[in-house]
Order: C-alpha cells, then structure tokens, then sequence
C-alpha cells in the first residue's frame, strides 16, 4: 500500500496543551485520528512521527529513503524550520512528494517565524489552515502521486 510519512517537529506532541489561541485545542492523539480518518479515505497509509530531537527527525527522513512504498513526505518542522539546515538537507535528500505544513500562519507571527530555511526543500508550503493543512497536505501527495502515475 502506498504510504504518507507525517513528521512532526518539536513542541507538536504538544497539541491541546500549549498556546490554545494559536494552535487549538485539539491534542496531538486527535489530531493523529484526522491524519488516520484522512488515510483511510485516500486508500493509503499514513506513518506519524513526532520528534523534539532534530537528529531523530533527520534519521527518520533518511531511512524513508529506502521505504519503496512512501509516495510522499508531510513534514511540519516546528521551530526547526526557521534555522535547520540540516532538516533542509535531508528533506532535499528524499526524492518523493514533500509538502511542508504550519497550523499558524507563520507569515504573520513574530519576525523570526516568517522565514522558512526548509521549504525551498519541499514541493508545497501550507501555512494558517490549522490542522486541516495537514488533511489538504495529505491530498496534495496523492494528487501529485495520480498525476505522475497517469504521465507514465
């Protein structure tokens, strides 16, 4: 079955709990429900992993170079996505469909969030949809999937 690597970066564990006004109330468990619920109605398999180490997150990234089945990457690097240039670097490593994700619209937060060093790594940004961002990544990765399938 085709799979979607959902990552999550630091802080995202903790969902529900931390800033309510910017990130919402739903915790991190609801928020995996959506990504399954969402999975199961693409027809693909999604694989959740959540890090606050930066090196953990790299290794996951490298090892879904070898995974034949991953179709594409939903990556919501948190606070790394601002200063990780090694996140970019293993990002651009992976050679499937990456869409880069924020629930909040780091466009208009505090100045050091407005730039992103890994999303020139990814294919597609989606930034201040909340959790439904990562709903409409997950559509994306099959979208593009469709297309490159029907080109072939």
């Amino acid at each position: 079955m085709k799979k979607i690597l959902i990552v999550n970066g630091p802080n995202l564990n903790f969902l529900g709990i931390r800033e309510k006004a910017v990130y919402g109330t739903v915790n991190y468990n609801g928020l995996l429900e959506m990504i399954r619920e969402k999975a199961q109605e693409l027809g693909v398999e999604a694989e959740a992993f959540q890090s606050n180490h930066e090196g953990a997150i790299i290794d996951r990234l490298q090892e879904a170079y070898f995974d034949e089945d991953l179709i594409g990457v939903v990556i919501n690097p948190g606070a790394l996505t601002h200063y990780s240039y090694a996140l970019h670097d293993a990002l651009k490593s992976v050679f499937v469909t990456k869409v880069e994700i924020h629930i909040s619209d780091i466009d208009t937060r505090e100045e050091f969030r407005r730039h992103s060093v890994t999303a020139p790594a990814c294919d597609h940004q989606i930034k201040g949809h909340g959790l439904d961002g990562y709903l409409e990544a997950m559509e994306y990765v099959v979208a593009q999937q469709k297309n490159a399938e029907e080109e072939n």
